[in-house]
């Protein structure tokens, strides 16, 4: 992605909450990652939560990182994490990676903010910043996601309230990426065949992340990330600040070496 592209992405995003960026994923890492989560979902067993939220038709695996390949490529993304952090900032952090499979006959998600549960005046400034990996194509009858354009400049939606949307349609390999406040939801399928997206979600590097990621990933699988991956993940200091150990980083403690200058140093 080029400085151009880029700005274009982010300034649609602060314009209306999203934008979307077609032909992000190549052919060879959907047909990856549509393996991968098709094996994981018989190998654990995976079925629909049943609770209004999370969907009664719909699959969703958490955690994927976990799983290591080929769910490594997903945060550093370069047609992706550019946006995310030009929206956010480059001390952003993995909030959760998931994936979300909606099944036929699975009806619409209630419309929600993703960072309503934080407990701060509206409109603010973009602590959290997801995205949405299109595994297959999204169109409106299959579940494309719904979105209230604008709606990330006002408060919060009453939770499953009743309103206008347009659907985020896309093509396979095209991914959503939208600010935390605004307001949407999974949409209904009402084909024959399954909407398969993953979301990899980002997060301020001052605010907790949706899965633990220290605890949910181990120490031995960390060590094999890129650096800036396990900066993602919550093994970097931002801001010099937030996140240190005793002075120094939690990538020094991971590794065994390394340098680190706090806010105090510089």
């Amino acid at each position: 992605m080029d400085d151009a592209a880029r700005a274009d992405h982010i300034g649609r995003v602060r314009r209306d909450g999203y934008t979307i960026v077609e032909n992000a994923i190549a052919p060879d890492l959907i047909e990856a990652l549509n393996d991968a989560l098709a094996r994981l979902e018989r190998d654990l067993d995976a079925k629909p939560a049943m609770n209004a939220f999370e969907g009664h038709r719909t699959v969703r695996i958490y955690n994927l990182l976990a799983h290591g390949a080929p769910f490594d490529q997903i945060p550093t993304h370069e047609a992706v994490l550019p946006v995310i952090e030009g929206v956010l900032d480059p001390g952003c952090l993995i909030s959760s990676l998931s994936s979300i499979a909606i099944d036929p006959g699975e009806t619409a998600q209630p419309i929600h903010a993703d960072d309503m549960v934080i407990p701060l005046d509206k409109p603010h400034r973009p602590i959290v910043c997801n995205s949405m990996w299109a595994l297959t194509d999204f169109t409106e009858e299959n579940g494309a996601t719904r979105l209230v354009p604008g709606s990330h400049l006002k408060g919060n939606p009453e939770y499953g309230g009743a309103y206008d949307t347009i659907p985020a349609e896309m093509a396979k390999g095209s991914v959503l990426i939208w600010e935390g406040s605004l307001w949407h939801g999974g949409g209904a399928n009402r084909t024959d065949t399954r909407r398969t997206g993953i979301a990899m979600n980002y997060c301020a590097g001052f605010i907790r992340q949706q899965e633990n990621q220290q605890l949910g990933l181990s120490p031995d699988l960390v060590r094999g990330f890129s650096p800036r991956l396990q900066e993602l993940v919550g093994y970097g200091v931002y801001q010099g600040l937030i996140g240190h150990i005793d002075k120094s980083s939690p990538a020094q403690r991971l590794n065994g070496g390394g340098s680190f200058r706090s806010i105090w140093d510089r």
